[in-house]
């Protein structure tokens, strides 16, 4: 070898060593808001000098491993004025930044959130945010801002129908969903059977949804993750704000304990249209209300505690004689505690329960079902460098399920009181994910999620002749309940069967030129618990159960890829998805099965199996007067429940045709097109004007195909499952805000909120029903529609 190359070489080498030698140092700390002290989230820390950067977590908090030298530093969230400083990294840096509203000098409160804002390297996919500010633009119907319907809009998010609770994602049920409020599970997010969602948006301070790609943290749902979080409180000063509308009023009230280290926040909603019926001589009753809490304390600069919880209620009576009342309680105690300027750690200890109450005073008795539910979590970040960090944790969740309880309401009602058996499961899981840069272009997450569940013993378990709860009977070609053999009785110490599961989760990005990128992602997830239901939307009725020895475990593998551009420096963007989902051990249900006070509900149940795939678009203009986006979804979402295969003294008839014949059917939630557009415009500072659009394919349904007389009676005969659809959904909203400009100079501030829900009053059909004409004999088909065209006025305030 010459020489000068020897030379080279060897110089190659010490350049190596030294810069792997080169000392680091970590520059860390955490951001919140000036004026509140309340922290933020997705906040970018930028160093252009080397093109990386962090961004802060949920807990506002960051940490980022450098080495030494000088550089240029960016502290950049949108609707906030941007840090710029020159920062000297020669020993290890804790520094908190607190930023300021770029409209503070308006006179005018707006906080506009960057985390709907595209961020084109992060391996991230399938996830879509909306800020507070935007949740309470869209138009809804009666005017109240919404969070569950403003998500309606993004490209992949659809439900049952109008008034119909819950959301479906990417073709899945909405049991399919986990649903997060400080880190607690909510079971049912609807209030008035699904006219409003449970989440107050005046504390709300970050809504996001993982369709894909999950993190390895997330596990126990085979569908979404809606991750919301509420506000901490302001400990700088004591604000309130709220809202009278048409049917319901808001109040908010936040303010410091202890100024800058300890803050409260209390919040309440409650509607009021029920007080107004008796002016009609209507005796009935339909309202909600709900409270939201929150504490935190800043023990130092490395503990933070915070103690957060929700109650929400639901009532609805007819003439006293029929009663329902149902609703969430969930609370979180969490310790954020910083162990080094690298490795973040949160402690959460959290209880939910949702409650089902039923009071029938014609019958003579009550009834009251649920489902509560006990974790503890701990989880961990650690910021090794700028290009590794690793999240990595472990829960364990107990479960008690009361499937329903019984007892008379007076003496002489003549009902025995009874509880069905109550159901017991423990869930734990562990894993560790990992956000790895590999280069300027290429980044990964990868981790894996082990989850092990126990479905715990119980006072009554029923058993079966060759252990099969459901019954063929091939003469007739039709499933039925199978009969109990015998009964047994095993402590919660025992376990009635065990499932683990390993749950692997990998995304990748690939970015062109920091304008553009690729992402492929793979996601494995499962699922223990599942909702009972019979009809195509939640109601408060459904009961959940657990996997067991006749109930398997959903598991979920879906795979997407997508393309993301940001376009005019950001002003616009554009991303578009194509994913594919199969899902195993999907339950299904024999014709007439009888869900409620049903106490043994595997008789009516068979494992079967979904699947869905589609194509998601999402173009999205960010800055200007005029912001909104267009979302685009074209899929297929089915099921299908084969025939069971049968072997040696199991009992099953070899000549089973499964659910449907054992074909493909659509799903109640399948909607082919799905069209949503969304669009705000600032005229002034006086006038800000919004407007949605909505269409969807018909919801899947069936319809008779024909009928036979039996003794006198006409008896209607289906087809094949949901062959048939209900027509074409659409509609318009639009709103108008109005700011007066008195508002710069008065410290109570307001704000006016005129809406159209429906602006053309289309009639969308909540569903067809046959029925025979009584004057000419002929069968007709009656549309029923929840709503017409709705006016609405809300007005807001805050001081």
């Amino acid at each position: 070898m010459p020489k000068r190359h020897i030379v080279v070489f060897f110089a190659l080498i010490i350049n190596c060593i030294a810069l792997h030698a080169q000392k680091k140092f970590t520059f860390s700390g955490t951001i919140s808001e000036a004026s509140s002290n309340e922290t933020l989230i997705g906040v970018t820390i930028a160093f252009p000098d080397l093109k990386t950067g962090v961004t802060t977590n949920e807990y506002g908090f960051y940490s980022i491993t450098l080495p030494e030298g000088e550089y240029n530093l960016v502290v950049s969230y949108l609707g906030f004025q941007e840090i710029k400083e020159v920062i000297i990294l020669n020993t290890n840096i804790k520094r908190d930044f607190s930023l300021t509203e770029e409209m503070e000098q308006l006179e005018e409160v707006v906080v506009t959130d960057d985390a709907e804002g595209l961020d084109i390297r992060k391996p991230q996919m399938s996830v879509n945010t909306l800020a507070v500010k935007t949740i309470k633009q869209i138009p809804v119907v009666l005017g109240e801002a919404d969070v569950i319907k403003s998500l309606l809009l993004l490209p992949g998010v659809s439900n049952a129908g109008e008034a119909s609770s819950g959301f479906n994602v990417r073709g899945g049920a909405a049991d399919q969903n986990l649903i997060l409020l400080d880190e607690a599970t909510v079971y049912n997010s609807s209030h008035l059977f699904g006219f409003f969602s449970v989440f107050n948006p005046d504390a709300i301070k970050d809504v996001k949804l993982f369709k894909g790609g999950i993190p390895a943290r997330y596990g126990g749902r085979v569908s979404s993750v809606l991750e919301i979080f509420q506000k901490e409180g302001n400990s700088k000063e004591l604000k309130v704000n709220g809202g009278i509308g048409a049917v319901a009023s808001r109040l908010l009230v936040e303010g410091p304990i202890i100024k800058d280290r300890t803050a409260f926040l209390v919040g309440g909603r409650a509607s009021y249209a029920h007080l107004f019926l008796p002016l009609f001589d209507v005796n009935n009753k339909a309202y909600f209300y709900d409270l939201n809490t929150k504490i935190n304390h800043k023990i130092n600069d490395r503990n933070n505690i915070f103690l957060s919880g929700y109650f929400g209620r639901d009532l609805f009576s007819i003439n006293d004689s029929f009663v329902n009342t149902y609703g969430n309680a969930v609370g979180n105690f969490r310790w954020n505690h910083l162990f080094s300027d690298k490795l973040f750690s949160n402690l959460s200890v959290i209880y939910s329960d949702y409650f089902y109450g039923l009071e029938l005073d014609f019958v003579g008795f009550e009834w009251d079902s649920g489902i509560q539910n006990f974790n503890l979590k701990y989880d961990l970040k650690h910021y090794l460098n700028d290009k590794f960090q690793v999240n990595y944790g472990l829960n364990n969740i107990y479960y008690v399920f009361n499937p329903g309880k019984i007892k008379p309401n007076r003496e002489d009602s003549g009902i025995v009181e009874d509880q069905l058996t109550k159901k017991y499961a423990n869930e734990t899981a562990a894993y560790v994910d990992v956000e790895h840069k590999v280069t300027d272009k290429l980044s990964l997450n990868y981790g894996l999620r082990v989850s092990h569940f126990n479905r715990l013993g119980q006072d009554e378990f029923f058993v079966y002749q060759n252990n099969n709860a459901v019954i063929f009977d091939p003469s007739v070609s039709i499933y039925r309940e199978g009969t109990p053999i015998d009964t047994i009785t095993s402590g919660r110490s025992n376990s009635l069967e065990t499932f683990t599961n390993l749950e692997p989760r990998v995304s990748l990005s690939y970015s062109f030129n920091g304008k553009s990128s690729i992402k492929t992602s793979y996601t494995r997830l499962a699922q223990y618990l599942h909702l009972l239901s019979n009809t195509n939307s939640p109601t408060p009725l459904d009961v959940w159960t657990p996997s067991g020895p006749f109930v398997e475990p959903q598991l979920l593998d879906q795979y997407a890829v997508g393309y993301f551009q940001n376009i005019k420096e950001g002003e616009y963007s554009f991303e578009t998805e194509v994913f594919y989902k199969k899902i195993q051990n999907r339950i299904d249900y024999i014709d007439g099965a009888d869900l409620i006070a049903n106490n043994a509900i595997e008789q009516v149940i068979l494992n079967g199996e979904a699947r869905a795939y589609g194509l998601e678009l999402l173009l999205r203009k960010n800055e200007g007067r005029f912001k909104g986006w267009l979302a685009y979804t074209l899929s297929k979402s089915e099921q299908r429940t084969p025939g069971r295969t049968s072997s040696a003294n199991n009992g099953i008839s070899p000549l089973e045709t499964g659910i449907n014949s054992g074909e493909w059917y659509n799903t109640p939630y399948d909607k082919t097109h799905d069209i949503s557009i969304f669009g705000s415009y600032d005229l002034n500072e006086k006038w800000n004007f919004n407007a949605n659009f909505v269409f969807q394919t018909g919801q899947p349904t069936n319809y008779p195909i024909g009928q036979f007389e039996f003794q006198g009676l006409s008896i209607p005969f289906y087809g094949p499952r949901n062959e048939e659809r209900l027509p074409a959904y659409h509609r318009l909203d639009i709103s108008a805000t109005l700011t007066p400009r008195k508002n710069a100079r008065k410290k109570v501030k307001s704000e006016w909120v005129f809406s159209i829900y429906n602006a053309y009053n289309r009639m969308n059909a909540a569903s067809i029903n046959f029925s025979e004409n009584e004057d000419n004999g002929r069968n007709e088909a009656t549309r029923t529609s929840i709503f017409g065209i709705i006016p609405a006025v809300t007005y807001n305030f805050k001081f």
